[in-house]
C-alpha cells in the first residue's frame, strides 16, 4: 500500500526523536517509536511494535505492517511527535 508521507517530515521526526529520545546502544527511543541507522548512515529505520519503516537514498521509503490500522496508528504517533518536540 502507497501511503503520502513527505521526505521532510520523515526526516524531520527522526531528527525529533534522535534529539528528544532516549538513546540505547545505536537507537533513539521516544514515544514508542524507535529511530536508528544503518552502519553507514544512508538508511534511516523508524518503527514501533508493529511497523517498520525504511527510509534511504533517493528519497524512497518503505512499509512493512499487518494491517491499515496498526500503519494509521504508527503515523498518528509519528504526527505526534512532529507536534510535540
Amino acid at each position: 500500500m502507497e501511503n503520502e508521507l513527505e521526505s521532510k517530515f520523515l526526516l524531520q521526526v527522526f531528527d525529533k526523536i534522535r534529539q528528544s529520545g532516549e538513546k540505547k546502544d545505536d537507537k533513539y527511543l521516544l514515544n514508542g517509536i524507535v529511530a536508528f541507522t544503518d552502519h553507514d548512515g544512508y538508511t534511516l529505520f523508524i518503527e514501533d511494535a508493529k511497523v517498520k519503516l525504511q527510509f534511504g537514498f533517493p528519497n524512497q521509503y518503505r512499509f512493512d505492517y499487518p494491517s491499515q490500522d496498526a500503519h494509521d496508528q504508527f503515523e498518528k504517533k509519528l504526527k505526534e511527535i512532529d507536534k510535540q518536540y
